[in-house]
């Protein structure tokens, strides 16, 4: 029963962390499009870069404590992309550059969607098989 909770919680994480980028890619959409003004899309994708970055060590080490060797050595390529970034002092985004990096930017924002889906579809398939398993033993 305790992997099943591991799992549900998994989910809901990679879900939280689809929204923040789907959001992102939402306001990069919208600057495209020139439906807002440049400082605004940067300003409100630089207020979730953090949080962003933070959920997805927070889901690494989740995965560490609770053993679930697989998918926290699916997830770290992407805490490193992360942690590179923010060592490198490039996570945010300037707005005076923006409109010059805006292919790059939703390139780099739908790889991190394709690879979100792929770790959400893994954790609902471990999820599922967990839950049949639990069934299985009462």
């Amino acid at each position: 029963m305790g992997d099943l909770f591991v799992w549900l919680i998994s989910f809901f994480v990679l879900i939280a962390l689809l929204v923040i980028v789907v959001y992102q890619l939402m306001c990069l959409a919208d600057l495209e499009f020139d439906y807002i003004n440049p400082y605004d899309s940067a300003s409100r994708i630089n207020k979730v870069i953090m949080p962003e970055f933070i959920i997805q060590g927070a889901l690494c080490c989740f995965y560490l404590v609770t053993g679930h060797w697989l998918m926290l050595l699916l997830c770290v390529p992407y805490l490193y992309f992360n942690v590179k970034k923010y060592l490198d002092k490039q996570h945010l985004i300037d707005v005076t550059e923006i409109f010059n990096l805006l292919n790059w930017e939703k390139k780099k924002r739908l790889f991190k969607l394709a690879y979100l889906i792929v770790i959400l579809f893994l954790s609902l398939f471990w999820l599922i098989w967990s839950a049949l398993e639990d069934d299985e033993h009462m």
